[in-house]
């Protein structure tokens, strides 16, 4: 297990998952704490970073393309603060944030995770039901339904035909974009019944955003609704295993991978190998829950063995 605690927040790697909690200091963005823990799958990690600072360092998750609702709404658009894969360490703290990194790094290489696109989400997205007041407006889904109300700021040609309401079914797609400079944000939902085009001050399915301090807030009801609409590389498909594999390619992709040999060949560190002492370990007890065959726990074990 490696663990880094800090005052903007705890993770944790047991292996297969990155937990981050968010912490409890006041300089944590309200986006993270109502996102609350976030259990992040090997198989959703594209890569790790630390970069060192004076004063404090910042460590960073880079997940796959598609993998969490929440960055493929946003875009890249979210700021640092509000980011739920950064965390700021201490300067004190840089040997274990270093530790952390490496210990991810070896958990990626051991099972060759792919880093490329996926074609299914991977996270869960933000829990149910959710709801976030900001700009003219607030909004509310609860899984089947999606409900906005206005305040005493918005347009009148807007909030007065009352609360409008959408099924999930009906929506075809969610957008969200935070406000810059002299120009507004939105979070708008895209229907059939739909106004075209129509500026968000003025589009009854749309929350105006002004750039205040909780419209991030938006951004996780735009992630709640986008991880139950179809997903965008879906056609792809690539975490789908082939039609022909068979129960360890399934269970076990890069288990049996053949060693590299000649000038390919690595010299393996002390890292690499307690990574592959416990894939040893971990393959064991999927022989004895009888996940895999006596040949396939033979034919994986013999793998990893080579590369030690």
């Amino acid at each position: 297990m490696a663990e880094i605690i800090q005052k903007d927040g705890t993770w944790a790697f047991d292996g297969e998952t990155v937990r981050i909690v968010p912490g409890r200091d006041r300089g944590v963005s309200l986006l993270r704490r109502a996102l609350g823990e976030v259990a992040v799958p090997l198989h959703a990690l594209a890569g790790i970073s630390f970069e060192p600072g004076k004063r404090s360092g910042r460590l960073r998750l880079r997940l796959r393309n598609g993998a969490d609702p929440l960055l493929q709404i946003t875009q890249g658009k979210l700021d640092d603060a509000s980011d739920p894969y950064r965390l700021v360490v201490e300067g004190d703290r840089s040997g274990v944030a270093e530790y952390f990194v490496d210990e991810v790094r070896n958990a990626l290489l051991l099972d060759q995770v792919d880093d490329g696109p996926t074609g299914r989400y991977l996270l869960p997205g933000p829990a149910l039901p959710i709801a976030a007041s900001a700009g003219d407006g607030t909004v509310a889904f609860d899984g089947d339904r999606i409900r906005l109300s206005w305040n005493w700021k918005t347009e009148e040609s807007k909030s007065s035909g009352g609360e409008r309401s959408l099924e999930l079914a009906d929506v075809e797609a969610v957008e969200w974009l935070p406000a810059a400079g002299l120009e507004n944000g939105f979070l708008r939902f895209v229907s059939a019944r739909s106004a075209n085009r129509t500026p968000p001050k003025y589009d009854p399915h749309a929350i105006d955003l002004w750039g205040f301090r909780k419209d991030p807030l938006m951004a996780l009801v735009a992630a709640a609704v986008a991880a139950r609409l179809p997903h965008p590389y879906a056609t792809a498909a690539p975490d789908a295993p082939p039609a022909s594999a068979s129960p360890l390619d399934a269970a076990l992709p890069t288990a049996v991978a053949p060693p590299a040999t000649g000038s390919e060949a690595a010299p393996q560190s002390s890292d690499d190998h307690d990574a592959l002492l416990r894939r040893l370990r971990e393959l064991g007890e999927l022989h004895q829950a009888g996940i895999l065959t006596d040949e396939e726990f033979s034919l994986a074990k013999k793998a990893v063995l080579r590369r030690m």
